[in-house]
């Protein structure tokens, strides 16, 4: 009965991710009536579990931090695609889509996903451990690209408005894409130990005891099966955007909401793994999976709309305004005293979580 049970577990997570992808190809730029939109948030659900799923599979055959490198770089791979296509639709909303992105899921990932993972793992432990280097040098990273990216061209007078000059626009793209393959390199090469979990003794832990590694084939058809989950997760959330934005118009928000939705939409299978890592004590593997991601945003998705904007009519807005910047100032000093530690009780947990519910609330009343 288990063998049973079993076979069709992984029979359902590999073939959601597929009809996933076709709903996504017979639904594409099409105005869909309420019944679909139901199917489509069914199949959308479904495609977040699956991609969880493969995603622990890669991650248990390559090991960490591998692991959460490939579902971070995935994520923000097709995430990027779907900003600069949506870039190219043109509008008055495109011209700041990419600096409300990446703000989203920089707020989401360090203090959305970060407090609700610091939560759960010292509520059910204890304590939550990690690993103070490794998730310190991460969060100067992270600290470093949002301000290049979103703070300064608020403050530079070269051009008029939040906006960079192309020289300007130019060294933002290159300093993001060095400083993230410097910090790949320090996470997978260098100092790879820096970001492995730890047990209470401060301990590296370098192997999973519970379970042996699937096989390479295993891993390899997971690797395919998560990418084709998450762009039917990325290309679902698009094809809903049209009824997520008549509702948050009918109930009298900004705009700018339906972007933080579906962030939290595109991010959902990070955070389902995120959490899992830390109900098993693995604190540090949700680390390195919020903050991998919000770096992967930033030194991804700038140097892409930089890239795009040769071809693309419409001004480039990347500079944040005042509250969101307090707002980002305020998650890296709670963050560096969360991190210098190397451990975190409820409190710092409950913390991060409070400065998220204050992004959300000023994202739906500014």
């Amino acid at each position: 009965m288990i063998v049973r049970l079993r076979s069709l577990l992984t029979q359902w997570t590999a073939v959601v991710p597929v009809v996933a992808v076709v709903l996504l190809v017979l639904t594409w730029g099409r105005e869909l009536p309420g019944a679909i939109v139901a199917l489509v948030t069914l199949v959308l659900a479904g495609a977040v579990l699956a991609a969880v799923h493969h995603a622990e599979v890669v991650a248990h055959r390559v090991g960490e931090p591998f692991g959460s490198l490939v579902l971070a770089v995935a994520v923000t791979i097709i995430e990027v695609a779907l900003i600069v296509t949506l870039m190219a639709d043109g509008g008055a909303k495109s011209s700041t889509l990419a600096r409300d992105t990446v703000f989203a899921a920089v707020m989401i990932t360090c203090n959305g996903i970060v407090g609700l993972c610091l939560l759960v793992a010292s509520l059910r432990h204890g304590l939550a451990v990690f690993n103070a280097e490794g998730t310190g040098a991460a969060l100067a990273t992270v600290a470093t690209l949002a301000t290049l990216s979103l703070v300064f061209p608020t403050f530079t007078t070269s051009k008029p408005g939040p906006e960079f000059s192309t020289v300007q626009l130019t060294f933002a793209a290159l300093a993001s894409l060095v400083l993230y393959g410097l910090f790949v390199t320090t996470q997978t090469v260098r100092h790879r130990d820096y970001f492995l979990p730890i047990t209470r003794l401060g301990e590296v832990i370098d192997v999973d005891e519970h379970a042996n590694a699937p096989s390479a084939r295993a891993a390899g058809i997971s690797l395919g099966l998560l990418a084709l989950a998450l762009v039917g997760v990325v290309g679902l959330a698009k094809g809903v955007s049209p009824t997520i934005e008549s509702g948050v118009e009918a109930a009298g928000m900004p705009q700018s909401v339906v972007g933080v939705i579906i962030a939290l939409l595109v991010l959902l299978p990070e955070t389902i793994a995120a959490v899992r890592s830390a109900r098993r004590d693995r604190v540090q593997t949700s680390l390195n999976l919020a903050l991998g991601s919000a770096m992967a945003s930033i030194g991804l998705t700038i140097p892409a709309v930089a890239l795009a904007s040769v071809w693309l009519s419409g001004p480039l807005v990347l500079g944040l305004g005042s509250t969101h910047m307090v707002l980002l100032a305020l998650t890296v000093v709670v963050s560096s005293l969360t991190v210098v530690p190397g451990r975190a009780t409820p409190l710092q947990g409950g913390v991060h979580l409070v400065v998220f519910a204050a992004y959300l609330e000023l994202a739906v009343t500014p």
